[in-house]
């Protein structure tokens, strides 16, 4: 695969009004599928990082099959919306929504406790993600159902949905188990189930959409439950450090973040990991400085914890704290609204500037500034935090649950495609190595049985029993013939999800319906797919088309998302006591 982004792609046309886009091809004369898409890894990824991904490789295709035997038999339409909707809750946007909020209501410890887990967890699991690159399991036999266009085209390993939820549960536990916690046996009892089931819910979910295997939710579970039992067990030693130091070490903080952020691991593909990293980076940024400064303001407290918004539901009420966090919410948009362009029209030119100097480390898959013109208005540069022209769609997910649901089958990445050509090569060898296996030790068979050759997806020889569709669930959509992938009495139930595996059926399924749909089909899923099995270069003409990203994006994510974190936990709540939205003479007493 190539694309103009790494510069390996044709020349992009610098026409200042129309923005650039981004060509997948395959080489005009490839050498077999198989062994283009095995070598399309061995190329692009060190030695190291190459021999560690081919020996995990295995266990997620050895999983897949159960995967697609657990998920056909959970599968109802009823579980289908609910584990697409609860997705939503170890999401990334979901917690830049929820984390401010805690801020403005007085939970400073438990904001800046949550925004260490999920910064680090995000980083962590991406970072990995990227130096394995490693594939979601396959699909077919699995089904994705998912509300979000963007989750597919991410690598698989680990799972930062698990990490997420694990290290929100685990932090959790912890707080209701400590000391200071004085909440009432019966209440932290009903809290400690939610978390429980908060966790259980969201990585059984993952499961079950065919978004990850069971190696990427273990793993991605283990990495959260590390990060928050790092954080519970050194919060205090890290915080004391940090308010009783010079502007040294929120620096050094942040110094750090961007190191890390250098030493991200090149993706073999385009991957939008990296993109997700950075912004959760920016956020830890912000937080650092913002809440270091904060604190030795005279606005803030310093109990429970140094740099603590004061808040106080029964002095404040309820009006007051609806207010406080609508202002806050328009402030941290209007940043967002103003910044991001501001950002994106006037970095290029710095960047042309430094750029002749050699001063740019260039990054794969981010087109360099003296290679564009202009970029296009209202560029959607992240999925992490939307933006106002966002909401309306937003609001009607929320009215519409169903709506946005999406079930598809087939590869939908050039990690789905290239994996897809790699078992498809991986079978026509086993297969090649057991006929001569058998002409070894079986006598010679006629022509009619020997030379015949089955296709499993051959629309010529349609499923006309049904007996498929009972075993997989997903033969009418994907066209299985009756004979091939039934089980030999010899074989598993789970052999014939196996023999679905490596036939690349590309599904480009929307995130959201049309909105020309009628709003009484709430609940209607869309299938979109190919019956017959694609060859190598159709196959990746047929992929959604990755934008092209520019190298200014990573600096207006770090500025944009730094200056959303210190927002929220230094000048909101400075405005709140200014507009009379705070505790007033009441916080100077405390």
């Amino acid at each position: 695969m190539s694309s103009i982004a790494n510069g390996s792609g044709p020349e992009l046309e610098k026409f200042p009004d129309a923005p650039p886009s981004i060509e997948v091809t395959a080489p005009e004369e490839p050498p077999h599928a198989g062994l283009r898409s095995l070598d399309h890894y061995k190329r692009k990824l060190p030695t190291w990082r190459y021999s560690l991904r081919q020996s995990i490789l295995p266990l997620i295709r050895w999983e897949t099959p159960y995967l697609a035997w657990m998920q056909d038999k959970m599968r109802s339409p009823t579980l289908d919306t609910y584990f697409a909707i609860t997705a939503n809750a170890g999401t990334h946007t979901f917690f830049m929504v929820v984390l401010p909020i805690l801020f403005w209501c007085g939970h400073t410890g438990l904001g800046r406790g949550m925004v260490h887990i999920l910064a680090s967890g995000v980083f962590w699991t991406g970072f990995i993600k990227d130096m394995t690159s490693l594939p979601r399991p396959l699909s077919p036999p699995l089904h994705r159902i998912t509300m979000s266009g963007s989750a597919a085209l991410e690598y698989g390993f680990p799972s930062t949905h698990s990490a997420n939820a694990v290290s929100v549960a685990v932090y959790a536990l912890f707080a209701l188990h400590s000391p200071e916690c004085k909440l009432q046996y019966s209440t932290r009892l009903i809290l400690e189930v939610v978390s429980y089931s908060y966790a259980v819910s969201i990585v059984l979910g993952r499961l079950y959409c065919g978004m990850h295997g069971f190696l990427d939710v273990i793993v991605g579970s283990i990495i959260g439950a590390l990060i928050s039992i790092v954080e519970c067990v050194y919060t205090d030693i890290i915080d004391d450090y940090m308010y009783t130091s010079t502007w040294a070490a929120p620096a050094m903080v942040a110094l750090v973040i961007i190191v890390l952020v250098r030493i991200h691991p090149e993706p073999a593909d385009d991957c939008p990991c990296f993109d997700d990293s950075v912004a959760f980076a920016g956020v830890m940024i912000g937080v650092e400085i913002g809440a270091w400064h904060y604190a030795s303001t005279g606005f803030a407290w310093n109990h429970p914890v140094p740099g603590t918004v004061p808040f106080d539901l029964a002095y404040i009420g309820w009006a007051v704290t609806i207010a406080r966090v609508l202002l806050g919410v328009v402030v941290i948009f209007a940043w967002r609204e103003v910044m991001k362009p501001t950002l994106l029209k006037t970095l290029p030119h710095l960047f042309r500037v430094i750029e002749k100097y050699g001063w740019i480390l260039p990054r794969k898959f981010f087109l360099p500034a003296s290679e564009y013109k202009k970029i296009p208005a209202r560029l959607k540069v992240d999925n992490v935090m939307p933006s106002v022209s966002d909401l309306p769609g937003l609001l009607t997910s929320i009215r519409h649950p169903g709506r946005g649901r999406s079930v598809s089958v087939g590869p939908q990445s050039a990690a789905d495609a290239y994996e897809t050509l790699a078992y498809r090569e991986k079978r026509r060898r086993d297969s090649l190595t057991n006929t001569e296996l058998e002409s070894a030790i079986s006598p010679p068979r006629s022509p009619s049985t020997s030379s015949t050759k089955r296709d499993y997806f051959s629309t010529g020889n349609p499923d006309k029993d049904g007996a498929v569709s009972q075993v997989s669930g997903i033969s009418a959509s994907l066209g299985v013939a009756n004979t091939g992938n039934l089980p030999t009495p010899a074989q598993s139930r789970v052999g014939s999800y196996e023999q679905m595996m490596g036939q690349g059926h590309v599904m480009i399924s929307p995130a959201t319906p049309d909105e020309k749909d009628d709003d009484d089909d709430d609940n209607a899923e869309i299938f979109v797919g190919q019956q017959n099995e694609l060859e190598e270069k159709e196959m990746f003409s047929r992929l959604e088309k990755p934008r092209v990203r520019y190298d200014v994006e990573v600096v207006t994510k770090l500025v944009v998302y730094t200056g959303i974190a210190w927002l929220a936990v230094e000048v909101n709540p400075i405005l709140f006591e200014l507009l009379g939205l705070g505790m007033g003479n009441v916080r100077q007493l405390h």
